[in-house]
């Protein structure tokens, strides 16, 4: 069972030890990087190399490890009891499984995404240890314990808005996605719009990285933003000629809505082309 990549997903080499390297040692892949990079997408795409099930768990400000092994509704049990409903004499009508429990209960050894874990409560990954340990909880209104047929894939991304603790840390293998090299970058295009004009990417992916290097970016560019740019490029049939040749007085890039998400970065893009104009002339 090793992941060597898929034909939707550039994967570089040390991606791909790292995976094999969490599914050897069986331990949470912890997986950080910009926004943008693959982190969640890598699950699916784990999990269709190796032909596993994948089971997703995103991550929002609100959840708590207990909504990943199981919640009891008993208010939905009060109602059925005050209804005279017969499901109210079996407890297990009113636990609802979280996903923890139903990768536990996988017939086939499934990846488990736990997406964005930075979100939650900095108690929540502590709060996870031992069924991670352990792949296996208590089940307290049901007096039973649910153990895992078969020992999750685990993955988990992180986009660091907050450190993770150290217990936690010291029990997953780490990868840093890092930001794409623009061979890397031209290889991901390829994937995503074969046959795509050799010489309109290489214009786009200049004008995409020099993006990404103007200093005060609160937001710099992603990947799936400059894939959202070049799709909107080829529907508007742009040419080369047309991002090398922009107006100078226009030091925006044709469509950049796609490309910067914020008027301060459209500000300070459009400053800093202010004052080089104003130094060329100068000079």
């Amino acid at each position: 069972m090793r992941f060597k990549g898929t034909d939707d997903y550039v994967a570089t080499d040390d991606l791909m030890v790292a995976v094999n390297a969490a599914i050897t040692l069986e331990r949470p892949l912890l997986i950080k990087g910009e926004p943008g990079t693959g982190k969640t997408v890598l699950a699916t795409e784990v999990a269709k190399s190796i032909g596993a099930p994948l089971i997703e768990w995103h991550i929002k400000s609100t959840t708590k490890a207990q909504h990943g092994l199981y919640e009891y509704d008993a208010v939905a049990r009060l109602r059925d009891s005050q209804l005279g409903d017969a499901r109210v004499h079996d407890i297990r009508n009113y636990i609802l499984r979280g996903k923890l429990w139903q990768a536990f209960e996988s017939e086939k050894r499934p990846v488990l995404l736990i997406d964005e874990i930075d979100k939650a409560d900095i108690e929540f990954p502590n709060d996870l240890l031992q069924e991670l340990d352990r792949m296996e909880f208590y089940v307290h209104e049901t007096r039973e314990t649910i153990s895992a047929r078969e020992r999750p894939i685990v993955i988990i991304s992180s986009n660091n808005e907050k450190e993770l603790p150290d217990a936690f840390l010291r029990r997953c293998f780490f990868h840093y996605i890092r930001f794409p090299d623009e061979e890397t970058m031209a290889r991901i295009v390829e994937v995503h719009f074969p046959g795509i004009k050799k010489a309109l990417v290489r214009e786009a992916l200049g004008v995409f990285f020099e993006t990404r290097e103007v200093p005060g970016l609160r937001k710099k560019p992603s990947t799936s933003e400059l894939l959202d740019w070049l799709k909107l490029l080829v529907a508007e049939d742009m040419t080369p000629e047309d991002l090398r040749n922009r107006d100078t007085k226009n030091s925006l890039p044709p469509l950049y809505g796609a490309l910067l998400k914020s008027e301060q970065d459209v500000h300070q893009l459009e400053r800093l082309a202010f004052l080089a104009r104003r130094d060329q002339r100068g000079g």
